[in-house]
């Protein structure tokens, strides 16, 4: 159990300004994570195996991407709990994102509203910062253990690089990350990088999931070993556009008898442009994705719209609005096979990933 409980902390880093919050916090972990100092956020992980996508998680709740863009605090953030983390998202090259200010918080909403845009250190840094976390040294020395935690690494591309080439910027980040990974995830759905939710489209998103599949089976055959690929999709999306989506990864995620290859799978969801449950309120009306409470409702039935198309063994992360254990029980309810935290863990604290895991393990 952490021995510094996060109502304490948080006073301190909400009196901050958002960004200096959040670089304090990354830098805090990445000092601590190898000390004895880690026991101030460490919790002991909630036994709680799932087998999905050819992978066993340890137990049903994970970090979302976002929160650890360079990969520097794997560890810390593992000390948390999760059963699974994800990091990035990483480009090829290292671009500093969008003008400040680009994060606000919306206490009243339990919410946050940021438009970042892929700000990262660039594609060799994180590798680098993968490569020298204890759990990928653990298991390249073969001490991993029973159900290791599992480590996604999500991939975009940069702002500099023309949509019609965006597809580059994805396989040279595959090519970087596919012998790190125990999952890739693909985001198009950010909605800071300009016409990247373009991508979702029907076309383009079967060329982009085309390429993908085959530049992974020959990374599977050079590696030895065959990754499973999550693509991470907006809450903004009407029911045509779902089945669209639904209906290109049932063409790469399953055999031709129609039974799922775990080669794919789906994040749902990213950030909303919505404003409607936060209007009026301080910074509602700043550009960028809306994430915490507000985006609960809208995230659950783009979980199940998904399940109803994909059927019932394809596998879908739930993520999006997630501030509570029963906010997570509901979107395994909706359809998720597993959830993923991220505003929540900056409001509730480390906490939050013990109480969801427990009563996810105690729901089902």
């Amino acid at each position: 159990m952490a021995l510094l409980p996060y109502a304490l902390t948080r006073p301190l880093l909400f009196g901050m300004d958002p960004e200096t919050a959040h670089e304090l916090t990354i830098a805090s972990l990445a000092r601590t994570q190898g000390s004895a100092l880690r026991w101030a956020y460490s919790n002991a992980r909630v036994d709680d195996p799932v087998e999905l996508a050819g992978l066993t998680f340890p137990n049903r709740v994970g970090l979302a991407a976002g929160l650890d863009k360079n990969a520097r605090c794997i560890d810390g953030l593992g000390a948390m709990g999760f059963g699974f983390v994800e990091v990035g998202t990483v480009t090829p090259l290292a671009q500093p994102g969008n003008p400040k200010p680009r994060l606000f918080r919306l206490p009243q909403a339990n919410a946050l509203i940021n438009r970042l845009g892929f700000n990262n250190d660039g594609l060799q840094t994180f590798i680098t910062n993968v490569k020298h976390s204890s759990l990928y040294q653990r298991r390249l020395a073969g001490r991993a253990g029973i159900h290791p935690m599992l480590l996604g690494l999500n991939i975009g591309k940069n702002a500099a690089t023309p949509i019609e080439r965006a597809t580059d910027d994805y396989l040279t980040c595959l090519d970087g990350v596919y012998p790190y990974a125990d999952y890739v995830t693909v985001n198009i759905s950010s909605p800071n990088t300009k016409n990247l939710r373009s991508l979702q489209s029907d076309e383009a998103l079967d060329a982009l999931l085309g390429a993908i599949s085959e530049r992974r089976e020959l990374l599977a055959q050079k590696h030895g070993k065959r990754r499973p690929i999550f693509l991470k999709i907006a809450p903004d999306l009407d029911a045509d556009q779902v089945t669209v989506i639904a209906q290109t990864l049932q063409r790469y995620g399953t055999d031709s008898t129609g039974q799922v290859n775990n080669a794919w799978g789906v994040i749902a969801t990213n950030t909303t442009l919505s404003r409607d449950a936060v209007k009026g309120m301080a910074h509602a009306e700043e550009a960028g994705g809306l994430s915490g409470a507000p985006v609960l409702a809208m995230s659950n039935q783009m979980v199940t719209q998904l399940r109803a198309a994909l059927g019932k063994s394809f596998p879908i992360i739930g993520a999006g609005g997630i501030m509570s254990a029963v906010d997570a029980v509901s979107k395994i309810k909706a359809g998720a096979d597993v959830v993923q935290i991220y505003t929540g863990l900056i409001y509730g604290g480390p906490e939050l990933v013990k109480n969801a895991a427990l009563l996810i393990k105690k729901t089902f």
